[in-house]
């Protein structure tokens, strides 16, 4: 009798423990996942409901006494068995909070949206940053360690994906950890070998629909320099109304500016027809300049100080050619410019170890995961692209005249819907 009244009872309180657990709100899972310490719901926008985590990571996982830092996780939820977007940002995540935003996959598919800020990036950020952690292994760490405590609760099939250095991000991440989710969509993300990778240069001067729409670029910046008696004032008040300040003299802050012109132009997709001509106001000039390829850009304290930390110890960079412009320029040469511009002290003397560059090439040459990478097809960054070949797990998509802005939605409808027939393949396989 006794063993009856046991079992009855050890039944009545699972059922209890389970039709509790079935209870809770998606926002008490949440907070009771081990590493979240903080959850804070958010207007849903597009989703069921929307929610900000916290969850607590270590500054090193090698080195406990470092400490740890708060790391921002935004979940769209549509249904707990729904498949689910892992957005692998790159930089800043404030994007995610606004209630119109949606990943483009989540939305084709309606799937829940998971976006996770990159590690350093204020406020994912220790209030010390010790730039030595700041690391593609430790991000990809991060990463795992939040999709092992999400996939507790979302337990159908998981695409990760990025864009620019986010692209990259979700590519690094699935080399680190191949099983971690099912199919990766990378969109318009780099793979550079050295700190100034030497591909984008020969890339850019044979870059655009002709040769004169090439001719109207170099031309733009060789116009902007020969008017640097009038333009550099005009260019120094607008930085000074702005409280722009720089580690170089203004002179060589001039001349980067008109360096990345080209640079920016094909990478962000401006029409040809937005530049002046050689007959234009110098307020045109100035305009069309800051536009495309502002001083900002150069200034000290930006947003993206992290990113250029992590490009000049692995990620990598670009150069500038600068012998098309050698008698109206006041440097000699751009060598070695992301640390004498855009490294804080503490990080100047960073040096690059290809370790990771080496890893990336092997994983893309060997890979073995469902994987698609996006491009556009003027894009400086797909000078440094993931190699060219097709495989049975290796899809690579050029949007023909594409730029940066290149996304599933940008290709003509007949490969819109082969990429789309792809994903829609392997979510149900």
């Amino acid at each position: 009798m006794k063993r009856l009244c046991s079992f009855i009872l050890l039944a009545f309180v699972s059922i209890f423990c389970a039709t509790g657990a079935y209870s809770q709100s998606l926002e008490q899972q949440f907070a009771a996942l081990p590493s979240v310490k903080k959850v804070e719901v958010l207007d849903k926008g597009a989703f069921e409901g929307k929610y900000l985590l916290w969850f607590e990571q270590p500054v090193s996982y090698k080195d406990p006494s470092k400490g740890t830092f708060l790391q921002r996780v935004f979940v769209g939820n549509v249904c707990r068995d729904s498949s689910t977007v892992f957005v692998t940002e790159g930089y800043n995540a404030d994007y995610a909070s606004r209630d119109r935003y949606r990943d483009e996959i989540s939305r084709i598919y309606n799937l829940n949206n998971v976006v996770v800020e990159h590690r350093f990036f204020t406020p994912s950020a220790p209030e010390q940053i010790d730039w030595k952690y700041l690391t593609a292994e430790n991000e990809a760490r991060d990463l795992h360690h939040i999709i092992s405590e999400l996939k507790t609760l979302y337990h159908a099939k998981w695409i990760s994906t990025g864009i620019s250095k986010g692209g990259q991000n979700c590519v690094i991440y699935r080399a680190f950890y191949p099983e971690d989710v099912d199919i990766t969509v990378s969109y318009v993300g780099p793979f550079c070998r050295g700190v100034e990778d030497g591909r984008h240069e020969p890339f850019i001067a044979s870059n655009g629909p002709d040769e004169n729409a090439r001719l109207a670029v170099r031309g733009f910046q060789e116009e902007f320099l020969r008017r640097r008696a009038t333009l550099q004032p005009m260019l120094e008040k607008i930085c000074a109304e702005n409280g722009y300040t720089f580690r170089v003299p203004f002179n060589e802050v001039f001349d980067m500016c008109a360096l990345e012109f080209s640079f920016a132009f094909w990478q962000w997709g401006y029409p040809i027809e937005t530049i002046p001509g050689k007959d234009a106001t110098d307020q045109e000039y100035i305009d069309c300049l800051v536009k495309t390829s502002g001083p900002d850009y150069f200034s000290i304290g930006g947003p993206h100080t992290p990113f250029f930390v992590m490009a000049a110890k692995e990620l990598g960079y670009y150069g500038y050619d600068v012998e098309p412009f050698r008698d109206l320029l006041t440097i000699s040469s751009a060598k070695g410019y992301l640390h004498r511009i855009f490294l804080p002290e503490d990080a100047a003397k960073v040096k690059f170890c290809s370790k990771l560059s080496r890893k990336m090439n092997r994983f893309l040459k060997r890979n073995k995961c469902d994987i698609i990478f996006i491009y556009g097809e003027y894009d400086p960054w797909s000078a440094v692209r993931a190699g060219d070949k097709h495989t049975e797990t290796n899809h690579i998509y050029i949007q023909p005249g594409g730029s940066h802005r290149a996304r599933i939605s940008t290709f003509p409808e007949p490969t819109q819907e082969e990429i789309k027939a792809l994903i829609s393949r392997w979510l149900h396989e």
